[in-house]
């Protein structure tokens, strides 16, 4: 596995292995790597000659009462398991380098951007197509590698890639989750014990409503969401909770067409989010 922190190094072995028409997979992400990042890779590998994986804690995407320096952060630990599964490429860059100076320009999300993460979390989609541009502009990948946990950023990111006629595929691949069912997050590390015990509540609310969607009802079906995470009382709030049709985030006029139920939950030290995506292929 090779280690890069420069852009000129990466500049380099992407242009050797594009004259040897290698594909390029490529798996961005903020590290403290988990299960869910190796099924990107798992697939990433599984559909390209070389897998390139990026680690770099973006601070363009939080918020100015958000966790970017808190967020967990162990380059040690992440080299090692990038290098156990497989990757060929890891790039390590600095927020120096991918942010020299102030831009000159800027990327604005403006559409499937106006609900849920994208209402709570101003600028947040703004902060993530902008580190993605620089990296897919680096890194030239012929598919991206993206978990459906994020569902929204997914959805915004296919936007982006289909209006810049950007030359890869978005991948997408099922959110990986614990035994219990909960969803695997760099963040569950920020859950004391007992949030722990009761956060799986999220994803069998969401599995129940799953089976009530049918009945053609959002306020009913939300309205027992809320109740079934409710009945747990250690975590401080649901952030949001809401339905759309997917992935245009409009809403929902056509419930024969793909759905999502989103959510996201507010404990002491995490902020966790779930989804469900109903319908469709």
């Amino acid at each position: 596995m090779k280690i890069i922190r420069n852009i000129e190094a990466l500049r380099a072995v992407v242009a050797s292995s594009k004259k040897e028409r290698k594909t390029i997979g490529f798996v961005p992400t903020m590290g403290f790597l988990h299960e869910g990042h190796m099924a990107l890779v798992k697939a990433a590998k599984a559909e390209n000659d070389i897998v390139v994986m990026s680690i770099f804690v973006n601070p363009t995407q939080f918020g100015p009462n958000e966790d970017f320096e808190s967020y967990p952060r162990d380059e040690a630990r992440d080299t090692s398991l990038a290098e156990q599964n497989g990757i060929d490429i890891l790039f390590l860059p600095s927020v120096e380098t991918m942010y020299p100076e102030s831009l000159t320009a800027t990327i604005h999300a403006q559409k499937r951007v106006s609900v849920l993460d994208g209402a709570t979390r101003e600028g947040h989609f703004d902060g993530v197509l902008t580190v993605l541009a620089k990296l897919f502009h680096l890194v030239q990948p012929d598919g991206a590698y993206f978990g459906q946990k994020d569902a929204q950023q997914v959805a915004v990111v296919q936007g982006f890639v289909a209006d810049y006629f950007l030359p890869l595929k978005v991948r997408v691949i099922p959110t990986v989750r614990e035994q219990d069912g909960l969803a695997k997050s760099s963040r569950n590390v920020y859950l004391t014990e007992q949030e722990r015990a009761d956060a799986p509540v999220i994803h069998m609310a969401l599995r129940r409503a799953r089976m009530e969607v049918k009945e053609k009802d959002k306020t009913r079906v939300l309205a027992n969401i809320r109740a079934i995470v409710n009945q747990k009382k250690t975590h401080e709030k649901i952030v949001y909770l809401d339905m759309y049709q997917y992935p245009s985030f409009e809403p929902v006029e056509d419930w024969e067409k793909p759905i999502i139920i989103a959510i996201c939950v507010q404990y002491s030290k995490a902020r966790l989010i779930d989804n469900e995506i109903i319908g469709g292929a």
